[in-house]
């Protein structure tokens, strides 16, 4: 079933097997957000051939990585415990990779559930523990997050509600949380515009969430 395999008795190699194929971490960093329907997926991986997309699913179920929700009415696509466990791995990979991002290139997108993603990489808990509690609402595409620091606790969930700062997030909004740029000149480049509260609470977002070399 393994279409790559890579001739070694070694768990990298094994690992890559596993997961290696194109757009099958994509699903399991999504899915480590939360369960999402066939459509839902698609609609966040919005470059992936559907049935690229079946085969992916097909495979992760096959070794155990992922699974059809039990006493779901719809069907829907959560990560078994084995898969859970690549959670350090994703957030690992998605801090080591957003150093080597770069400009955003015109075509490329940013999505709520990657965002979440990122933003869980970048958390800053010691950091946070000596601010106040703070929530941020991020408009991201189409979609939006709901974003928690309660001293060292995080909650990052889908939608909109009451927040202290309300900002939109456009691709490059990742070198912020590297460092690379600095809040006030992601609001004048257009990375960030804040659209409801005080402007300074971004340098609180940006002391919270910094991914540190």
């Amino acid at each position: 079933m393994v279409a790559r395999d890579y001739g070694q008795y070694d768990g990298i190699a094994r690992a890559l097997e596993l997961v290696g194929e194109r757009w099958a971490l994509l699903i399991v960093r999504d899915l480590l957000v939360g369960p999402r329907r066939y459509g839902e997926l698609a609609a966040g991986l919005p470059r992936i051939p559907t049935n690229i997309l079946a085969t992916r699913l097909k495979e992760l179920q096959a070794e155990g990585i992922i699974r059809r929700a039990p006493r779901s009415r719809v069907i829907l696509y959560e990560l078994t415990p084995f898969g859970r466990e690549l959670e350090p791995v994703v957030l690992a990979l998605g801090a080591w990779g957003t150093k080597a991002l770069g400009e955003p290139r015109e075509e490329q997108v940013i999505t709520p559930d990657a965002i979440t993603i990122a933003l869980r990489s970048a958390f800053r808990s010691e950091v946070a523990s000596s601010l106040p509690a703070t929530s941020y609402a991020a408009r991201i595409g189409a979609g939006g997050l709901l974003v928690r620091v309660d001293g060292p606790a995080l909650t990052v969930s889908p939608g909109a509600g009451p927040a202290d700062l309300a900002f939109e997030a456009r691709p490059g909004i990742q070198r912020v949380l590297t460092g690379e740029l600095a809040p006030a000149s992601a609001v004048e480049s257009g990375v960030l515009e804040v659209l409801d509260g005080p402007v300074a609470l971004l340098d609180r977002f940006a002391d919270t969430f910094r991914l540190v070399a």
